[in-house]
């Protein structure tokens, strides 16, 4: 007889998919997990899988190291823990990324000089803060950023302190005298902005990265994190690049000096 799923067995079998395995494989898998070990007929009796299925299911996660097998008869079979799961899962994962990274690594972008040429967009917090991070290692000189104190993660924080570290230039503007101090405590070569440099109106957060690379956001309608939309560009003559920085006055020695 076949046992309620529940939300945590949906998630887990969810998941398990989602790092290649069939869906018979990871029914298998949650339900051995839950049983601690079984036989195809109580696996199958529990994972909506067909109890012919079963065998093939188990060969698939042998393969994987995610199962035991033993000897007897009727066989039965028993998961792996699940911290060890998650050991060989993340290495599954690591060996991918490397890959994957290495593949892109090596390709050449055919027209690399287009990005610097356009104004490009990009919505999600996460993913604009992905962008900004890039920006922020490719910095060379100089970072100005400007923000509310709620558009200053500890994500970025990590990004502009390797950069000081790497002997960039940090410039911070938008925050509350309260954040300020914060971040100057935690990163003391970090500069305050002039307050004239500060502002654009309706602006949630800006980044400029040696005078070349720029990004601008705006929170739409309700504060979440998929209501932010930005804009970027890259290149000293790129349009956006441009008018910001002529708009925001922000170039080299726009800071008040204080530490």
């Amino acid at each position: 007889m076949t046992t309620h799923r529940t939300d945590q067995h949906s998630t887990a079998i969810e998941q398990l998919e989602a790092f290649r395995l069939s869906t018979y494989a990871a029914r298998t898998f949650v339900a051995l997990s839950s049983l601690g070990s079984g036989t195809a007929k109580e696996v199958s009796q529990v994972a909506e899988v067909p109890r012919t299925r079963v065998y093939d299911a188990v060969e698939e996660l042998r393969d994987r190291g995610l199962v035991d097998i033993q000897q007897s008869s009727p066989q039965r079979f028993i998961a792996i823990s699940a911290e060890t799961t998650r050991r060989k899962l993340d290495q599954d994962l690591q060996q991918r990324l490397t890959k994957l990274t290495t593949a892109l690594d090596q390709l050449e972008a055919v027209d690399n000089g287009s990005e610097q040429r356009g104004i490009w967009t990009v919505s999600g917090q996460e993913t604009i803060v992905d962008r900004l991070l890039t920006f922020l290692t490719e910095a060379d000189s100089e970072i100005v950023y400007v923000a509310d104190d709620g558009f200053l993660s500890e994500r970025l924080i990590d990004g502009l302190s390797a950069a000081v570290d790497r002997g960039i230039s940090v410039s911070i503007g938008g925050l509350s005298a309260e954040a300020m101090d914060r971040l100057q405590a935690e990163i003391p070569a970090v500069e305050r902005l002039e307050p004239a440099a500060q502002a654009i109106p309706m602006v949630s957060r800006f980044l400029l990265v040696d005078g070349s690379r720029t990004l601008l956001s705006v929170q739409v309608g309700n504060p979440t994190p998929d209501a932010e939309t930005a804009i970027w560009g890259a290149g000293e003559t790129n349009k956006l690049v441009v008018i910001l920085k002529s708009i925001c006055g922000v170039t080299a020695g726009a800071t008040d000096g204080s530490q």
